[in-house]
């Protein structure tokens, strides 16, 4: 079955927190886990999706049946199958993510001999 953009955003974004949750707690025998609720939350809360709570349930449910994610105990977690369609998604767009970091790190200017300027 294939996913659309919108449930790739969805589990993209289960996957990043998934990813950076655990590096805070990477030197201890744990690893993170969150809710529905608590996920859905996050995306409104941090204005990931401009979705409705039910929306976002909806495509939390449908990547269920894609078994692309369990739920089980309340809890959201990536299955194999999960995990391999983030890590190629994260994949495909670290490349885009890498040029921003870049220039943001440093001034664009930096990397060239010759900036010209016109006006406008």
């Amino acid at each position: 079955m294939k996913t659309t953009r919108v449930q790739n955003f969805i589990l993209f974004t289960l996957g990043k927190w998934f990813e950076e949750a655990n590096k805070k707690i990477k030197d201890k025998p744990l690893k993170v886990s969150i809710s529905k609720k608590t996920f859905i939350g996050l995306v409104k809360t941090a204005k990931f999706a401009k979705k409705q709570e039910r929306a976002l349930y909806k495509n939390l449910e449908i990547l269920e049946k894609k078994k692309l994610i369990n739920y089980k105990n309340k809890e959201l977690e990536l299955t194999k199958k999960g995990k391999d369609l983030y890590e190629d998604i994260n994949k495909r767009i670290k490349p885009f993510f890498n040029v921003f970091k870049k220039l943001r790190e440093e001034s664009p200017i930096k990397y060239t001999r010759k900036v010209q300027t016109v006006f406008r």
